[in-house]
This record gives C-alpha cells, structure tokens and sequence, in this order.
C-alpha cells in the first residue's frame, strides 16, 4: 500500500471509475444476512450470473457483544473471521467477473480486517486494491456506564462511496446500517448528491429488502408451501439511475421472489411509515411493489425526506449472570407437579446466602391428553435465575435442582444438566449528535477522507396514520386461523419487537386494518397485554406493523424470552383463531 494523503471532506462529484459496465444500472447482490450464514454464498453469488457488486451483512446487536468478547481476549481481532475464509477462493472469483465487494464485516476493526485481507491477496495470488471505513467505534469516548464492551455508531454510506470511486475493489466496514452497504455502492456508481433524497431512499429500501439474504427470496416465509425453499437463492437488486430497483435472483437458483417475500422483509425490523437512516429517511409508505415477471419484482415509487441530526449508537455490555433449568414434566397432574417443584425450589433459593436478584417461571403446556409418544405426554417448566455475582446463579440453582432427581414430583428429569451459570449481555440504543461522529474512509492508497454529515437534517416525528379503507359488508364469519388470510414476519430491536402483518388481497385487507386493531392484538398475543403497542399502516403494502415495546427485555443477548428475538411472535399470531369473513376464507 503506498503512502497516504488526507483531505477535508469527501468528493460528491460521481464514480472515479464505473462500478460496472453498464452506467443507467447497478446489479448488487447479498452472501451474507448474519454471522454463520451460508459459507458458499459468496462463491454461489460470484459464478451463478452478472453482478457489479457484492455485499455481505455480518453484523447484528448480539455479534457486536460477540466481536467485543473476541476483541477483549485478543485486540487484533473483533472482526467476523469467516468473511476471510470466504475470500480464500472468492476474491479470484470477484476479480475474474470484475465483482466489488462491500462489507460490514470489519465489526470492531475494519482496519484489522483490511489488513488481513491484503495478506490473503498477497498468499493467493490476486492483486486488489482494498479500503476501509472507520469512525463509527465511539468507546474510547468513555462516559458510556459500567461494563459497556462496545459502543459503535451506525455510519450511512458515504465512506463505501468514497472508497469505491477510489478504485477500490474490496471494501470493508464497521458498524454501518445494513442497507448502507447498497445505498453507498449505488451513491457511487450514479454519483448521486446527498439532496438527491428519493433516489437515495430508493437505494435505502432496496438494500434493506437485500439486507437479510434469503430472507427475501422464500427463507422465513409464512406462505413457505407455495415455493421451493429446501435452498433459496440469495437475493440481488437491479438499481437504476432514479432509485427504482428491481429484486431478483440468479436463474436457477431455489426460492422465490414475489411481491409477498419482498413485503415480509419490508415489514422486518422497521417501526412506522418513515424509516430513518445517515443519509436519508426513507418513506416506507410510498413505496409500490410490482410483480413484472417470475422472480422479478419492481420497487418504485420512493420518497426521501431529510434524515434526523442524530445517529444512533448501540451499546452492549456484559449485564451479569444467568442460568437456567427446564423440568419436565410428563402425564397427569401438570399443574400440581409444576407446583411442587417450583416450592422446592423457591425454599433452596430462599435459604441460600444470596438469592438471586431475577427468578423467573414458565410453563409451556406442550402435553396432550393420552399421548401416544412421551414427547407428547410432557410440559416444561422453565426456570431461568440472573444476578450480577457469578456464585448467586452457579451451585446454589444446579445443586438444588440436582438433589431434586430422587425427592420431587414423579417422573422427575431435565432437559439438560444444570450448569454453572454464564454470562449474558446487554443491549442500549443511544442517540449522538451526527455532527459529532468520525466518518473516515481509508482509500487503497491509504489517503483518508472525512464524509460529513447530511448537510439538512429533519428531527423524526411518527406520521399520522392514512385514513382506512372501507369496512367489508357484514357477512357470514367463520372461526379459523389469520393465517389463512395473512402473512407476517417479526424480529428484534433492542428490547423491542416489531410484528409486521400484511393481507393478500384487497378484501383481506379492508377486514385485516379494521380487525386488527391494538386492542385485538393483545387479546391474541396476552404476553403484550401490558406493555406499550403502537401501530402503523401502510396501504401499499397492505401492511400492519406493530411495535411492542419491551417485550424483550434488554435484548437478544439478555436472553430475557423463549423467544430472544422475536422471530416467530408473527407466526404464533397467524395461528390465533378469530372470526373470518367466509368471503375470505
């Protein structure tokens, strides 16, 4: 790598070099949605058909406690190994098809990472030019709290800009927002101005629909039966020059693209009508979906307004210690079974020099009356203890627990042995001042370049809902399963979870928004019924989106819910019963 220079501030001017061959389009593709996705992504990518770009999202608010551990051990890691050994074989690939690569997998050190990748070019034979963007690690900042492992900004996508109008072939980030790692490839290859709001919101939706790999392509998907998922494709995005794209997959590959896969990844992890990002807020309200052609769906239509003068910031820290013990609990008398052993155990914990600060009790009734398989005939009791001293969650639960097997209720078993307890961590979502956030791009030739923040900010308010369709005519109901009628996707954002619902027709849909009220929801779903819900609509999408604040606690790492991350709370919704207009049915 040759010497550097520095400069101000990045040059908004358009693409040093094209991106790809063709100027009026950009073809983005996805190998990763997490750490430990598919490992053969990438080369599947590179070698199933025409790409410009390829990205890989690795980061998620659970990895970043990972990363911090790793980095707490040894500080010349913190980045998503598994990305090198992808590029063992991938970076001949991308430089044989004349792919770029963007990536968030740096994690907590990008330049450890760019590094590494270079020694990897220099071992395989494959010159490229590599670069990085920093800026988004706020720890040394300090005045974070106690414990606190990690503190890292989510950067918008100008530093991917910047280094690939330097010519860069690979780059690699921190923590930028996932959809970033497309938006900035698209900012670079149209040259677009940070004014240029719609399209940039265009790019914003497009990598979010990418972000989360087969997501979009049939993976998780409540219709699942109607494609062929046993291994879906990863997803790609057509860009234009106007910020519409179209969504696809290489040809022959599994799963589907449809306009109901591309609403369930819309609806993921996002909150109301304007979702807020670095560079852009993008409408989610404005965008139009449109099924062109098999496994070709057009997303247009975007609106742009100006994104907030904040950024967020997520913290994790290790919150203590926990453990954990299932019973179960099989045949008759579950109840009165459950009962005992939980007395037994609230006196051992009762008697102990230091009670645990947190005990928590769950009975899932998953028996059945003359239960033709054990498996079927059995309850589980759920105990799980936390506490900021390592002892007040080791022997005194296992131990306990252990000297039950021959004094408690009949038929008495674990799951698993008890064990000494471990750690669990924490997740915080803060917001900082955009304009006090170091955004560097690293450039292959080690120049650095300052990106400055959007030079017009708009504070995020929640937009009023749109007025709703007509009711359908009162009619015969009949009682059954939503499900039947809609589809959902839920997941995580710190402590909260979002359930996105969305109908598959327009009849569905004029009963779905005037049913699915909040108060049904927590009828449907009691675990919400005293925590703060709010929802959104979306008539494009024929969408509800339901916001549950707290529900989990304080995050994936925290481990506070069978569930951690809210991914199947859609789908226990889908399975509630309520009555359906037989005309839908």
């Amino acid at each position: 790598m040759s010497g550097g220079h520095a400069t101000d501030r990045a040059d908004d001017a358009g693409p040093i070099r094209p991106i790809g061959a063709d100027p009026a389009l950009l073809r983005v593709g996805n190998a990763s949605g997490f750490y430990g996705d598919r490992f053969d992504a990438l080369r599947e990518m590179l070698t199933g058909g025409p790409l410009d770009v390829l990205t890989g999202d690795y980061l998620a608010e659970l990895t970043m406690l990972i990363l911090g551990r790793d980095r707490l051990k040894d500080p010349a890691r913190g980045y998503a190994r598994t990305f090198l050994r992808q590029l063992e074989d991938g970076l001949g690939l991308a430089a044989e098809h004349g792919v770029r690569i963007v990536t968030n997998a740096g994690g907590l050190n990008p330049a450890g990472l760019a590094d590494a990748v270079r020694e990897l070019a220099d071992k395989v034979g494959v010159p490229v030019r590599v670069a990085h963007v920093e800026g988004d690690d706020l720890l040394a900042r300090g005045g974070w709290g106690e414990g606190v492992l990690t503190a890292n900004a989510y950067l918008g996508g100008g530093g991917i800009a910047a280094c690939l109008r330097a010519g860069a072939d690979v780059v690699v980030t921190g923590r930028v927002t996932d959809a970033a790692l497309v938006s900035g490839a698209a900012q670079a290859h149209f040259g677009w101005r940070p004014q240029d709001l719609d399209q940039l919101a265009g790019a914003v939706v497009a990598g979010h629909v990418l972000e989360c790999g087969t997501q979009a392509t049939g993976g998780n998907y409540s219709f699942f039966d109607a494609h062929d998922v046993l291994r879906p494709g990863f997803p790609l995005a057509e860009i234009a020059a106007d910020g519409s794209s179209v969504i696809t997959k290489h040809p022959g590959t599994g799963g589907a693209v449809t306009t109901g896969t591309v609403t369930a990844q819309l609806l993921y992890e996002t909150a109301g009508a304007r979702y807020a990002g670095p560079d852009v807020t993008a409408r989610l309200d404005t965008v139009r979906l449109t099924e062109e052609a098999p496994d070709r769906v057009r997303i247009d239509g975007v609106r742009g307004e100006a994104p907030p003068p904040t950024l967020k910031t997520g913290l994790t820290r290790l919150g203590g210690w926990r453990n954990e013990v299932t019973f179960v609990l099989t045949g008759l008398d579950v109840t009165a079974k459950a009962a005992l052993v939980r007395r037994q155990m609230e006196a051992a914990l009762d008697a102990a020099e230091h009670r645990p600060a947190e005990v928590r009790w769950t009975l899932a009734r998953t028996d059945r009356d003359d239960a033709a398989v054990q498996e079927e005939a059995s309850a589980l009791l759920r105990l799980v203890v936390r506490d900021a001293d390592q002892d007040a969650v080791g022997r005194v639960v296992s131990g306990a627990a252990v000297e039950l097997a021959l004094a408690s209720y009949p038929g008495f078993h674990v799951t698993a042995p008890p064990g000494k307890g471990t750690p669990y961590g924490v997740f915080e979502a803060m917001a900082v001042d955009a304009a006090g956030v170091p955004h560097i791009a690293v450039l292959p030739d080690g120049g650095r370049v300052s990106c400055q923040p959007a030079p017009a900010s708009r504070e995020l308010v929640r937009m009023a809902d749109p007025p709703l369709p007509e009711p359908l005519p009162a009619g015969p109901t009949r009682r059954g399963p939503l499900g039947q009628v809609a589809g959902a996707r839920s997941g995580d954002k710190g402590g909260s979870a979002n359930v996105g619902v969305w109908a598959r027709t327009d009849q569905a849909w004029r009963w779905l928004t005037h049913e699915l009220t909040v108060e049904r929801f927590r009828q449907l779903l009691p675990e919400t019924a005293g925590l703060p819900v709010d929802r959104h609509v979306l008539p494009n999408l024929r969408a509800l989106n339901f916001v549950v604040d707290g529900l989990l606690g304080e995050g994936v790492a925290a481990q506070a819910r069978f569930d951690p991350q809210a991914k199947a709370v859609g789908e226990w919704l889908r399975s509630r019963h309520m009555d359906i207009p037989e005309v839908l049915c």
